[in-house]
């Protein structure tokens, strides 16, 4: 891991942008954060639109979560941002826009084209990036994973046993393979469904939601559609977090 700049954003969280095997990240601690008082991780997952065009929203949530003693990171999901082309996933996201501007039903190839190469390339990425992470002196985990593509989520909840808990977003489109990785899921889980989400199938994510086996896991809907999150669901998650990292 590169450091490649470095800022004071306020009095409450310090900013690092990195690189890590060329994959451009960043990275948030407490302004309070040291060597000697270690905090615990939560990493920010986000859509595949680009750290930059995301910054405003990811910010926003270091931020908070910084209030509450958490750092924060995230990296740049393959083919986004500035990163290498990716032919096959800008065809998947072609062949998705042309059916929905079509007003045709989405198929599971689509999906599948779209979200299990991202999930294969994706997961791996984070989990390289967590191991560069933990070894700062002032990050210490647990980890927690918040947000962002919900298949990348599943998986890494199954493959990381360093992440302990996971606040994810029904948003995003997932593959019929995924259901059966969400059986294997059993650390908490905080889920948000926006009700009136219009690119998500809502009977979908309460199927999803019902084929985690967390002993934990809470479903918190509200009305609204993709970006109508009201400001008290990020509290609600920022509660959840605290219960399990601290």
């Amino acid at each position: 891991m590169q450091f490649t700049s470095e800022q004071r954003l306020d009095d409450v969280v310090y900013e690092r942008e990195f690189t890590l095997d060329e994959i451009p990240g960043i990275l948030w601690t407490p302004a309070s954060a040291s060597a000697s008082a270690p905090v615990p991780l939560i990493l920010l997952g986000h859509p595949p639109l680009g750290l930059r065009r995301m910054y405003p929203r990811l910010v926003a949530r270091a931020r908070q979560s910084a209030t509450e003693g958490f750092a924060t990171a995230t990296i740049e999901l393959p083919g986004s941002g500035d990163r290498p082309r990716w032919p096959a996933a800008e065809q998947a996201r072609a062949d998705l826009r042309r059916a929905m501007e079509a007003g045709e039903p989405v198929s599971d190839e689509i999906v599948d084209a779209l979200i299990l190469p991202l999930v294969d390339k994706a997961v791996p990425e984070w989990q390289a990036a967590l191991d560069a992470l933990l070894s700062l002196p002032e990050i210490g985990g647990p980890v927690g994973y918040s947000g962002g593509v919900i298949s990348i989520g599943i998986r890494l909840a199954v493959v990381e046993p360093r992440i302990v808990a996971a606040g994810l977003f029904a948003g995003s489109f997932v593959p019929r393979a995924m259901f059966e990785e969400a059986r294997q899921v059993t650390i908490p889980l905080h889920v948000l469904l926006q009700w009136d989400d219009e690119g998500n199938d809502r009977q979908a994510a309460l199927d999803l939601f019902d084929a985690f086996s967390s002993e934990e896991k809470s479903l918190h809907a509200n009305m609204g559609g993709h970006t109508g999150v009201p400001q008290f669901a990020g509290d609600a998650a920022a509660r959840f977090f605290t219960r399990h990292l601290k």
